[in-house]
């Protein structure tokens, strides 16, 4: 039987979630309240202004930082419960990132910034093969000054996802890039998705990203304000820019 998102069981779960920064008149509410499911599998595109709360509940259930208040579950894991260390094991064993900026090592090859991460990973991809995934096959050898923007990214994501996450989290992956570059961008964090059967969770501003997803999540003053599901994910090739 093919899994749908009403049977898959859910990668993330978080109830009355809450993020405050500061204290007294000071005091930022990022998160109020916050209770959401994301089935495994998915991909889940979270959109929009900036400081609507949609990188701090990224952050949190990436293992980043904790809530004020709430509860966050991975799978059978309350994170919320976890000790630092714990926290640092499960972002270790279950968890990759992608940023806007890239954070290559400059001195490293592209080879090299990749083994970084299978290095401490328990059952990771051999760099040449993640590389080769996002289409870096012939570039293995070069660094990050010798490539475009564009081809740092797939870096960064080739480094993300050879330690074969269950959990791909992208915090603006295309920010920077033109739009053909992050139309590639998001063409392989798609594939990495059908390859690998890893849960993407992407915050974007480019609303039309959202034809991608299987579930966008809009936010507004730090909660939910709609989630939707579509029935068919476009192509990234469709997106307009």
């Amino acid at each position: 039987m093919t899994e749908t998102p009403a049977t898959r069981a859910p990668a993330f779960t978080t109830r009355g979630l809450t993020k405050v920064y500061g204290e007294g008149h000071s005091a930022v509410h990022a998160l109020r309240g916050v209770d959401l499911e994301i089935p495994d599998g998915e991909i889940v595109v979270l959109l929009g202004p900036s400081g609507s709360g949609k990188s701090t509940l990224l952050n949190i259930i990436g293992g980043l930082d904790r809530g004020t208040e709430g509860t966050v579950q991975f799978h059978d894991k309350i994170l919320s419960d976890m000790t630092n260390t714990e926290l640092t094991r499960y972002r270790r064993e279950h968890v990759g990132f992608v940023f806007q900026f890239y954070n290559l090592m400059p001195s490293l090859t592209a080879h090299e910034n990749v083994e970084l991460v299978t290095e401490i990973a328990n059952n990771p991809l051999d760099p040449d093969e993640a590389l080769a995934l996002v289409g870096l096959k012939e570039r293995t050898d070069h660094f990050p000054a010798q490539l475009s923007g564009g081809e740092q990214q797939r870096v960064a994501i080739a480094r993300a996802i050879a330690k074969q996450p269950d959990v791909l989290f992208c915090d603006e992956p295309t920010g920077a890039l033109d739009s053909a570059t992050g139309r590639s961008v998001l063409k392989v964090l798609a594939d990495v998705n059908e390859r690998l059967g890893s849960t993407v969770m992407m915050v974007t501003h480019n609303a039309n990203t959202a034809a991608m997803a299987d579930r966008v999540i809009h936010f507004a003053d730090g909660a939910i304000r709609d989630v939707v599901l579509n029935k068919t994910r476009r192509s990234p090739e469709e997106i307009e820019w």
